[in-house]
Parts: structure tokens; sequence; C-alpha cells
């Protein structure tokens, strides 16, 4: 029989992430494979159009899409929203007061 090895313990199960802006708090999407596939979009050179909305449209759960809708953000902004998530999700981001 093979040998089986848990290693549920050194996992972390903490659910998604979230952005504020505003007041209001977005769900960012934060499992493996969302951020293989984000990153593969995202590193390109030159992430066009077409890369940008698919990155959106996986970081983002329906909800926080219409969040970020009632923003009315300029393009410029949502993709420094969109930025700020793969940091976020890379764990590029630091908390307040942390360095």
């Amino acid at each position: 029989m093979a040998k089986v090895v848990d290693i549920t313990e050194k996992l972390t199960f903490d659910g998604n992430p979230r952005l504020g802006i505003m007041g209001k708090e977005l769900e960012v999407r934060a499992d493996a494979p969302t951020m293989l596939k984000v990153m593969g979009l995202m590193g390109q050179e030159s992430p066009g159009i077409g890369e940008i909305l698919e990155t959106y449209s996986l970081l983002f759960p329906e909800e926080s899409r219409k969040t970020l809708e009632e923003l009315k953000l300029g393009f410029k902004d949502l993709v420094v929203v969109i930025q700020e998530a793969v940091s976020l999700i890379a764990g590029e981001e630091t908390a307040p007061g942390e360095q």
C-alpha cells in the first residue's frame, strides 16, 4: 500500500481576502488555480484589454464586480484596483504600519 502523508495542518483555509475602497469591501478570489490563470494573463509585457477583462472576471466574484460598477471608476483606476488585487493575493500587500 502507498504511503499517505496528511499535510492539512500545514495549509491555511482562511477564505478570500478583501480590498477596501471608499468604505466598501470587495472580495478577491485567492485560490491557487485563479492566481495561476491571472499570472499567465498579466505576466505578459503589455497585457491588452482582453487580458485585463479576463483578469477582472477571474479575480472578482459577481458581488464585488457589481460594487465596482456602482463606484463608476475610470479605466486607469480600475487597472489600479486589479493590480492591487493581484498584489494582495500574491502576498505582496502589507497591512498599514507593517513593512
